[in-house]
């Protein structure tokens, strides 16, 4: 049996105002295409996923983010690979930024509320789950 190819993921919770946080929709052209996910990317080998997201989200979206505590981890099966999935709450460095829609078909500011409205990959529909059920 081979063995199942492992990513690790990042995703910000990057909050502007309170409660409201930015997601992205993800381009049609790209894997799960036009779902809405938290900003973020993947992490490369020897990288450290704080280091690793500040440099997703600036290539993604052209901003530039300080990352604090951890919000969330949790490990996802798609059918062709697995997801270690780590959120973290951000922050920009300047509120002023505007988000580059280069690497994304675009974005919004939304209340978790909001977002459970939406469509998002299994594994960011799960950690919004999760969130939505630690703020209640």
């Amino acid at each position: 049996m081979p063995v199942r190819k492992q990513l690790r993921v990042v995703g910000a919770m990057l909050e502007r105002e309170p409660g409201r946080y930015l997601i992205t929709q993800r381009r049609a052209s790209a894997v799960l295409p036009l779902l809405w996910e938290f900003p973020g990317g993947r992490v490369r080998d020897g990288e450290e996923p704080e280091v690793a997201l500040v440099r997703s989200i600036k290539e993604r979206l052209g901003i530039d983010v300080v990352v604090d505590a951890k919000a969330s981890t949790m490990k996802h099966d798609y059918p062709d690979y697995e997801v270690d999935f780590s959120v973290f709450h951000c922050r920009l460095t300047d509120p002023l930024q505007e988000v580059s829609h280069a690497k994304v078909n675009s974005h919004t500011w939304a209340t978790l509320g909001e977002m459970s409205e939406l469509e998002f990959p299994d594994a960011d529909a799960r950690t919004l789950g999760f969130l939505l059920e630690s703020e209640g």
